[in-house]
C-alpha cells in the first residue's frame, strides 16, 4: 500500500516539474496594455474596425503605439472618445476623425420601381440576389429582404414598409460597416456625415444606360453628366453611367441637386427653402370706381 502511494507520489512530482518547466519555456508574454486597452474599448465585438473583435483592435494599438503611430486604427463605436482614452493610455496623439454614417445608395420605392417578378425563396438579400435580378427589373437596386437590418447590433437601420427601402438613424448609426457588409448589391456605403449632419450623393448605383435604368426605375441615374459639368470643385464623376460624389471634395453647394433631371442626387438635412416671395397684386376696384366718375 505504502509502495502503491509512493510511486503515485513520485509520477505526481514528476509530472508538476515537467509542466512547470514546460510553462516557462513556451509561455507566451502579453503586453499587459493589452487588457487594458480592451477595458477602455466598448466591446461591441462588430468588426467595424477591421479586425476580429476588440481584442484584435486592442492588440494593433499597442504595436502601433510601439512603432510611433496610430494612423488607420480607430473604433468606429467608441468614437473619439474613446479612441481620445486609449491614445492618453499608450501616451499618443490621435488625429480628429471625421464621423461617418451609413447612406443607403438606392431610391427605387415602390411607387418608382414596380415589381414584375414574385420570388418565393429564402427571403434573403443574399439568396434573392443569387437568384438573378429580384422583383423587379432594376438588377442593382436594393431587393428589401432587411439584411442590412438583421446584420446592425445598434438597432440603426430599418426597413420602410411604405417605400421598402432600409432607413438609417443617424443617431444611433456607430458607422460599424456591418450593413455595408451584409448587402449583396454594395447600395450602402460610408460617408462623412458632414457638418450638422448635412451631405449630398447620389441615391444610385445602376450602371445600365440611360434609357434602360430609366425603363427600370423612374429615380435611376441616367449619366448624363449634367451634374458633372455643374460641379465646380471636380466632386463628381460619372463611371459605369452612374454618377458619384466624392464626399471629401464635396462643398454641399447643392448646384447639382438642382439640374438633376430625374431627382437622383440627394441633399440630407438642409433647412427648406425660403419660399420666393409673391408680388403683390394690383387692386382693380378703385380703378373701377375712378373710371365711372369720370
Amino acid at each position: 500500500m505504502l509502495i502503491a502511494v509512493a510511486v503515485l507520489g513520485g509520477i505526481g512530482l514528476i509530472a508538476a516539474i515537467v509542466l512547470y518547466a514546460c510553462s516557462k519555456k513556451f509561455a507566451v508574454y502579453e503586453d499587459p496594455r493589452i487588457a487594458q486597452v480592451t477595458e477602455v474599448l466598448p466591446g461591441a465585438n462588430c468588426g467595424g474596425c477591421g479586425f476580429a473583435g476588440c481584442g484584435g483592435l486592442a492588440d494593433a494599438l499597442v504595436k502601433g503605439a510601439d512603432a510611433g503611430s496610430l494612423d488607420g486604427l480607430k473604433c468606429p463605436v467608441g468614437g473619439q472618445e474613446v479612441m481620445g482614452k486609449v491614445a492618453d493610455l499608450l501616451g499618443m496623439a490621435i488625429a480628429n476623425g471625421e464621423p461617418m454614417v451609413a447612406v443607403v445608395r438606392c431610391n427605387g420605392t415602390c411607387a418608382l420601381r414596380p415589381k414584375i417578378a414574385e420570388y418565393n425563396g429564402l427571403r434573403s438579400c443574399a439568396a434573392m440576389n443569387a437568384c438573378g435580378a429580384g422583383e423587379t427589373a432594376c438588377g442593382f437596386g436594393c431587393l428589401g429582404c432587411g439584411d442590412c437590418v438583421a446584420a446592425c447590433q445598434f438597432d440603426a437601420i430599418h426597413m420602410n414598409p411604405e417605400t421598402g427601402l432600409p432607413e438609417v438613424d443617424e443617431e444611433k448609426c456607430t458607422s460599424c460597416g456591418a450593413c455595408v457588409k451584409a448587402c449583396p448589391r454594395h447600395i450602402i456605403e460610408l460617408r462623412k456625415k458632414g457638418p450638422k449632419g448635412r451631405r449630398v450623393f447620389v441615391s444610385c448605383v445602376n450602371k445600365d444606360k440611360g434609357p434602360v435604368a430609366m425603363k427600370a426605375c423612374k429615380a435611376a441615374c441616367i449619366g448624363c453628366g449634367k451634374c458633372e459639368k455643374e460641379c465646380k470643385f471636380g466632386a463628381i464623376t460619372i463611371e459605369g453611367n452612374v454618377s458619384y460624389i466624392d464626399f471629401n471634395k464635396c462643398r454641399l453647394c447643392k448646384k447639382c441637386v438642382a439640374v438633376c433631371p430625374t431627382n437622383a442626387i440627394h441633399a440630407v438635412n438642409f433647412p427648406a427653402p425660403k419660399p420666393k416671395p409673391t408680388e403683390p397684386t394690383t387692386p382693380t376696384e378703385p380703378i373701377k370706381e375712378k373710371e365711372e366718375q369720370a
